[in-house]
């Protein structure tokens, strides 16, 4: 598989979302989307990505910019965590990782010597014909919806 590049065509996609609805990216024609991988609901990282996106909720959408989250927790682990975290975005379930394959975001990992495929914090910002605009790997939770923010805004 090639490595997603800036400017190609984000792939799209259609998955089941925490509101219980299914959605397809390509549904946010004309909107940036960014759209953000994290590895578990209710982990001390993944809590406080999701915070930080939504107390910048109202700026994101001031940039016609939809929040969607990805992880392979099921749905009703999304439903618990939006809830619990109030998050006024979706969070999608992609439990057979094609999505996580598709955006190149599942890897090797090691916890206590056990290696294991998850997934690496990682987000794209999608233009609004559906290209990718912008990718950062290995992400580190605190500080990154600003700056995903801050890239929004120099557009």
């Amino acid at each position: 598989m090639e490595e997603l590049l800036i400017g190609q065509k984000a792939p799209d996609f259609e998955l089941p979302a925490s509101n219980g609805k299914t959605v397809r990216l390509s549904q946010y024609a004309g909107n940036a989307v960014v759209l953000y991988f994290y590895p578990k609901d209710n982990t001390a990282g993944c809590t406080l990505e999701a915070r930080e996106f939504r107390d910048l909720y109202d700026q994101f959408v001031q940039k016609k910019a939809v929040i969607l989250g990805v992880s392979r927790d099921s749905v009703q682990s999304h439903e618990r965590f939006a809830a619990k975290q109030g998050l006024p975005f979706l969070l999608l379930s992609d439990r057979d990782g094609a999505v996580c394959n598709a955006y190149q975001v599942l890897k090797e990992k090691t916890l206590y010597g056990k290696k294991s495929i998850g997934i690496e914090r990682s987000t794209f910002i999608i233009d609004p014909e559906g290209n990718i605009q912008q990718i950062y790997r290995k992400v580190k939770s605190a500080g990154h919806a600003a700056a995903v923010l801050q890239a929004l805004q120099q557009r």
